[in-house]
Order: C-alpha cells, then structure tokens, then sequence
C-alpha cells in the first residue's frame, strides 16, 4: 500500500500564517504577485534565513539580484510592523522565516513564423517573511 499526502488547501494555510502572526515578539511582511519566479526568489530567501534583521539588510542591499530589491522592500516592511504594532527594536530581531510559494502565472503569446505562436509564462510568486524576537 503507498501512503499518500494531502496537500492543505490554502484556506488552511493562510489560517495558519495569521495565527503565527499574532504570537507575541513575532512580527510578518507579506507580498503577493511579486514579479519573479518562486524559484528565483527562494535563493534569496536562503540567503538571508536565520540572519540577525541588520545583517539580513546589509546582504540584501549589496546582492545583485532583481529578487533581493523587492525582498528588501519587504524585510523593512516587516521590521517597520514590528516596531509600530509589536514595539520590537529592530536591534532585537531575526528572520525567523521566510516563506517563497508561486503566484498566479499570467500566459502571453508571442508571434512566430509561419502563422504559429508560442506560449510565454511570466510567473509570479508571494513571500512571506516572518521575524522573530532574539531571546
């Protein structure tokens, strides 16, 4: 017999993320329909989990990546909810999480020869960063 895994519906998985939001000393960015595949973006996400929120800025600004300036824009996002709603330092905090899952792919055509087109897939992604206060 093979096991086989159900996937949670997302219904179940947004649920999720808002509860983990409202954990005390947690703070959460959210983008969705972010231009970039999720696999683009998820080498950057691996470049800056588990970093101080400081040093994930500093490595985030200097990475030349299209990826890394829309992920910094969404790490200060992060940090600026952590200081208004959560009244956390940014000194304090560490990327807890962070979370690339695909978006929506939007489907272009482009003209060929002879009467024929091809299918383009310009992909988008959603990224979730969460932060977490350093104890």
């Amino acid at each position: 017999m093979s096991e086989t895994t159900t996937k949670k519906p997302n219904s179940v998985i947004r649920r999720e993320r808002a509860e983990a939001a409202k954990a005390p000393g947690v703070a959460v960015a959210t983008g969705r329909f972010l231009r970039y595949s999720a696999r683009k973006g998820r080498l950057i996400a691996d470049m800056i989990r588990g970093l101080p929120a400081p040093k994930a800025l500093y490595v985030l600004q200097f990475t030349r990546r299209k990826a890394a300036v829309t992920t910094l824009r969404l790490l200060k996002s992060a940090i600026a909810n952590a200081q208004d709603t959560k009244q956390l330092k940014p000194e304090q905090l560490y990327v807890k999480t962070v979370m690339v899952d695909e978006g929506p792919t939007m489907k272009r055509v482009m003209p060929r020869a002879r009467g024929r087109a091809d299918r383009i897939s310009k992909r988008t992604c959603r990224a979730t960063i969460v932060l977490g206060e350093v104890s």
